[in-house]
């Protein structure tokens, strides 16, 4: 029997600007999201899926990562699911109660052993997905997170939250909770802060009309255009005004359980190559750099 997940997917991320209208004009200019709400202190974007935003952006002090937001399935027991990421390592905060963001719906926040904080909302308004014809994103394709220990985030993620491991390479973990080959991606670094965000959109052409449209902008590719070895997903990565490392990306891997989890030996490159098609250039440093900065408040 195929397993059933108390997660459905990866819903939406909310961020800290320092500079909140330069963040707005960023995510809905260049990037392709539409805003669908304002605030004095918050600015919400959508995709063309069904999610009831993708981005949130609050004012603050810091450019930071607020939480990761997930989507539990209908019939998941919040109480239950909670229980368990506690159990898990995690700490609570607060209790079960109505989500007063867009969308509403009922939910939860804890935070990991490292201080990330995650938020479970069930029962969220929907959207009616759209073709806008602007290669705007449809849904976010996965969160990559810096873990100081791999086996430590995996753990939690399959005992807290009921995903499932696919890949583990040398310098990454890739966990699942639907078919697509991950949502969230565990990258091994010093330091437990936000790699990058990856946005997905239907089809590999959508990808580079995207990532011409921040070349239009003056933003330049920092590393891409590829394809990825575990996920197989076309890429193309970018460093935003602000610091974050923001993915445009298509085409992940679809999986079951008969796939077989790779190790490391599965995942080993010919000198010199650094995606499958071995076409895409060294990351930048200032990638590199950005990748590892990006703190969870």
């Amino acid at each position: 029997m195929a397993t059933t997940f108390p997660i459905t997917g990866l819903r939406s991320v909310e961020l800290i600007a320092k500079d909140l209208a330069a963040a707005a004009d960023f995510y809905s200019g260049p990037w392709g999201l539409q805003e669908v709400g304002r605030s004095a202190e918050s600015v919400w974007l959508a995709g063309d899926g069904v999610d009831p935003y993708l981005v949130r952006i609050d004012a603050g002090l810091v450019d930071a990562i607020h939480s990761v937001t997930f989507a539990a399935a209908e019939d998941t027991d919040l109480a239950d699911l909670r229980a368990r990421m506690l159990e898990a390592g995690a700490t609570a905060e607060g209790d079960i109660g109505a989500i007063a963001d867009i969308g509403g719906g009922w939910g939860f926040a804890v935070c990991d052993t490292a201080g990330r904080r995650y938020r479970v909302v069930q029962g969220a308004e929907q959207r009616i997905p759209i073709d806008s014809g602007t290669s705007r994103p449809g849904r976010l394709a996965h969160v990559n997170i810096n873990t100081t220990d791999v086996h430590r985030d995996i753990r939690f993620f399959e005992q807290g939250l009921g995903f499932k491991l696919t890949d583990l390479s040398s310098t990454m973990g890739f966990v699942r909770t639907n078919d697509d080959h991950h949502a969230v991606v565990l990258a091994i670094n010093p330091v437990d802060t936000l790699n990058h965000i990856a946005f997905n959109h239907d089809h590999w052409e959508d990808v580079m009309k995207a990532a011409g449209r921040m070349c239009d902008a003056g933003l330049g590719i920092a590393w891409g255009p590829g394809r990825h070895g575990p996920g197989a997903n076309v890429f193309t990565y970018f460093v935003n005004p602000f610091g974050f490392v923001v993915e445009h990306t298509a085409e992940v891997l679809l999986v079951d359980d008969s796939y077989k989890v790779g190790g490391p030996e599965d995942w080993i490159w010919p000198k010199g190559r650094v995606d499958r098609w071995g076409i895409a250039p060294p990351k930048t440093e200032e990638c590199k750099k950005a990748q590892l900065a990006i703190p969870f408040v």
